[in-house]
């Protein structure tokens, strides 16, 4: 399975991003790929709750997840949404889901994942983030099962700081999963510091490819993220680095790597049990 991740900056615009994303998603699909992968807030981003809440949509409604259907289904290629601010009507909280979407070669959903752990940190007396203040937790894992020239796939779904809780990454493994997508926007202060070492742990950890589509660049005149949308192998290896700047990247995804590297060291499988003195 050939995949790819798009890596780009999102505006406080849906359509004007649109507008940038749609020519990547050709671009890569040109490039004969199977699945192609977008970032974190893949068509709209902003760091103000009201502003986030009022540019939000109920998933029937969404235009965004609507015109990727259509290209999708255009284009015959699967397509991952890393995510989209998303409206539940059942909520009785004033909150939205930060969800991802799994689509399918006819333009199907075949899968959503909403991300379970909220981006509540204090960096430094300038930068901290209260996610929770905008966002529901997801309750649930995804592994998402998609057939690709007669074989089938299984892809664990993550986004951004879920990257930082290597059980959801074992379970993911446990479960199945084949290779494991984390869409991201992962703020530059942390992400020079932590993103290459914290993607190879997960890789070498559990022996599955590791898909990460990142944003990249400042927003607000502020907030600045690192890029480097990432693909790692099953023994950590980095095959692809988008590094800084608007980029596509595409690697083969070959699912011996991955018998052969949890053959030579089994640790995923090894679960002792012991107490704590």
């Amino acid at each position: 399975m050939r995949v790819a991740c798009i890596q780009y900056k999102s505006y406080e615009d849906e359509k004007k991003t649109l507008k940038r994303l749609i020519p990547l998603i050709f671009s890569a699909a040109k490039k004969k790929v199977d699945l192609i992968t977008l970032p974190e807030c893949a068509t709209f981003l902003n760091t103000n709750k009201s502003d986030t809440m009022m540019n939000a949509s109920f998933e029937r409604n969404s235009y965004s997840l609507k015109m990727i259907k259509d290209i999708a289904k255009n284009l015959d290629v699967n397509i991952l949404i890393g995510s989209l601010q998303t409206l539940e009507y059942k909520m009785l909280t004033k909150k939205l889901f930060n969800r991802s979407f799994l689509i399918n070669r006819k333009g199907k959903v075949i899968c959503k994942y909403d991300k379970i752990h909220m981006y509540d940190v204090k960096i430094s007396k300038q930068q901290s983030y209260q996610e929770s203040k905008t966002y529901e937790s997801g309750q649930s894992a995804k592994i998402a099962k998609l057939k690709v020239n007669g074989k089938y796939y299984k892809i664990g779904m993550t986004i951004c700081y879920d990257l930082r809780f290597p059980h959801l990454f074992r379970d993911l493994a446990l479960n199945g999963a084949d290779l494991i997508t984390v869409p991201s926007v992962f703020m530059h202060i942390t992400g020079k510091d932590h993103w290459h070492s914290l993607l190879k742990a997960r890789a070498i950890e559990t022996g599955c490819y590791i898909v990460a589509p990142a944003q990249y660049g400042h927003y607000f005149n502020k907030r600045k993220s690192y890029g480097h949308s990432l693909i790692v192998s099953p023994w950590g290896k980095i095959l692809k680095d988008a590094k800084t700047e608007k980029n596509i990247i595409i690697t083969d995804i070959d699912k011996r790597q991955i018998e052969i590297a949890r053959s030579k060291i089994p640790s995923l499988f090894i679960n002792k049990k012991y107490k704590i003195d």
